[in-house]
């Protein structure tokens, strides 16, 4: 395909996912256990009336919810896309840093130790835990002759978060209160979360996805080889620096405001190379959106499947993507035969 013929291939997707993320923006704000009109919505926004109840809702639970939707679903598609870039490694997730590790322990010290119990209280401690104990990875995995090579950087990650593990299973086993509270919150979901979390990770986000852009040329190169990409002047370390620091913005973000929510940073990038290649800047582009799209679905779908309760999105994000992830990679096995 020409330059000219990508260039109009990805416009159209890049379009299509914004349509997509418009119509799950809109499936958010209006279905649920309580059903809400497009014109009792839309009033909502433009004509607030406090004693109509399906305006109180859209304004303190389904806009929130709906923002920290797009918010961590976008943050956790980028923040795969630039795991998978560093490590060249496409089915690398963000998991690999240890960042749902960190938070998980973090938010359960926050449980024992401060007394805390609800998810809106848990931000702070999480985005703590998650960029800790990714610092403690890219410092250890960048020491030595060969820091910075992927595969030590994916074992240090490995053994990070196995020894987090073993502390976070330390603390639910000997604490049943650390336990109710935190099992709500390590399922990962957008509920209990007003726009006060919003706000706090908004300039995180924006940063992350910044540098994150300014990373794609970088993860290009990398893609060729280290020696290729140095060799066309590319400063490998400085690349995969940025791309560690994207990575803890982004995804301690996302963790922070909706919990440890697996499968999407893995699942969305690697499904759109089928899509649109393997071009980080428009992987990057595209996948924001579609990972919003994704998590707002999920988290829809979620209203709708048990009434009167609901599902988490984070499972329904799991329930979902393992056989999607599955039957992608038995696709590409096939190809490869």
């Amino acid at each position: 395909m020409s330059a000219t013929g990508r260039g109009r291939h990805t416009r159209i997707v890049a379009i299509g996912a914004l349509l997509l993320l418009a119509v799950a923006i809109m499936a958010s704000l209006l279905i649920g256990a309580r059903p809400i009109s497009p014109a009792a919505a839309g009033e909502a926004l433009f004509a607030y009336d406090p004693a109509n109840n399906d305006h109180i809702v859209v304004l303190s639970q389904r806009i929130p919810r709906t923002l920290i939707g797009v918010l961590a679903g976008a943050s956790l598609a980028l923040a795969g896309t630039l795991m998978q870039g560093l490590t060249r490694n496409p089915l690398a997730d963000p998991g690999l840093l240890g960042i749902n590790a960190g938070a998980s322990v973090a938010v359960l010290a926050a449980i024992t130790l401060l007394g805390v119990s609800v998810p809106s209280g848990f931000v702070w401690f999480a985005f703590a835990g998650a960029a800790g104990a990714a610092i403690v990875v890219a410092l250890i995995g960048t020491r030595g002759p060969d820091g910075g090579n992927p595969a030590k950087l994916a074992l240090t990650g490995a053994a990070v978060t196995a020894g987090l593990t073993a502390v976070t299973t330390l603390i639910l086993t000997t604490s049943i209160r650390a336990l109710d509270v935190y099992r709500y919150w390590s399922v990962g979901g957008l509920t209990a979360r007003g726009l006060d979390t919003v706000v706090i990770v908004v300039i995180p986000i924006v940063a992350g996805a910044i540098v994150a852009f300014s990373s794609a040329r970088g993860l290009d190169l990398i893609a060729l080889g280290d020696a290729t990409a140095s060799g066309l002047g590319q400063n490998i370390a400085r690349t995969r620096a940025l791309g560690v620091i994207a990575t803890v913005l982004l995804c301690g973000s996302a963790t922070a405001i909706a919990g440890p929510i697996v499968f999407l940073g893995l699942l969305v990038p690697h499904a759109l190379r089928a899509v649109v290649g393997g071009d980080y800047r428009r992987l990057m582009l595209i996948g924001a959106p579609m990972g919003a799209t994704v998590l707002l679905i999920a988290d829809v779908l979620g209203r709708v499947i048990a009434p009167p309760g609901e599902v988490q999105a984070g499972i329904v994000v799991a329930f979902v993507g393992a056989p999607v992830l599955i039957a992608l990679v038995l696709r590409k096995k096939q190809v490869a035969l």
